[in-house]
């Protein structure tokens, strides 16, 4: 829907590639004036060109970077109203082999990272008059995955970080939902998906039979962001083909043969 976003502005984490850059896309697309952040300085800048956005390097596992992220959004365009806290890693390991380091280092991306951008952010939206944040979660912040010890953990904070964040705030018409992506084409789930068989096997899980893609989840953003979800927050809004509507047992269909 066109225009949702017109007048708005918005900060937009990890928009260098995959769901970031897919709802820079579709935030400039209706209308918001971006201000995007990321590592990587290239991809970053040519996103930013391309939108007519702004952009700046920062590390979200750093308070002081995304203080300043936030700032920059006021200190360029007069205000801040909404903001997707998206960048994040992850990593393979079970709790005896992962190396401590990276443990830490996915706690701080994946959950101090959304963390940082909600305090930062929560006192120039009130400022505003309210505002709108969406967090980048998983299903893997609902559910247990084999060996993704670190991503599940952070991932499962945040979906507990928004809620706390919606209801604390709620009364300053400020709204906080994240968004639970399955299985998804994006840079993150790329080395898998280039192993052997890989993609068959998720296209066999997923009920609807197919990985999704990074549009699909920046039209989900879009709409928690928007005012067509006025009266949402503090939700986890799963976005998956019905992924985690099954139980996980084998399916009887086929075992049947139907």
């Amino acid at each position: 829907m066109a225009g949702r976003f017109t007048g708005k502005v918005a900060v937009v984490t990890g928009a260098a590639s995959g769901i970031g850059a897919a709802t820079a896309r579709r935030f400039a697309q209706e209308g918001a004036r971006l201000v995007l952040s990321d590592l990587n300085e290239g991809a970053g800048e040519a996103l930013a060109q391309e939108l007519g956005a702004t952009f700046l390097r920062a590390d979200v596992a750093d308070p002081a970077q995304v203080e300043t992220l936030m700032q920059t959004a006021t200190d360029r365009y007069g205000v801040l109203n909404i903001v997707f806290n998206n960048a994040g890693i992850g990593t393979y390991g079970k709790s005896p082999d992962l190396d401590v380091e990276m443990w830490k280092r996915v706690i701080e991306v994946d959950l101090h990272g959304v963390f940082y951008g909600c305090k930062f952010a929560v006192p120039l939206l009130r400022r505003a008059g309210g505002g709108v944040i969406v967090n980048t979660a998983s299903i893997s912040g609902l559910f247990g995955d084999y060996g993704l010890v670190a991503y599940n953990a952070a991932k499962g904070g945040v979906v507990n970080l928004t809620r706390t964040v919606a209801i604390d705030h709620a009364r300053e018409n400020i709204r906080c939902n994240c968004v639970c992506p399955g299985p998804i084409e994006t840079p993150l789930l790329s080395p898998l998906l280039a192993l052997p068989n890989a993609v068959a096997e998720y296209n066999a899980l997923v009920p609807m039979g197919r990985i999704g893609k990074p549009e699909e989840i920046a039209a989900a953003v879009a709409f928690l962001a928007s005012d067509d979800a006025a009266y949402i927050t503090g939700a986890a809004l799963v976005v998956d083909g019905g992924l985690t509507a099954a139980t996980g047992q084998v399916s009887f269909s086929k075992l049947l043969g139907g």
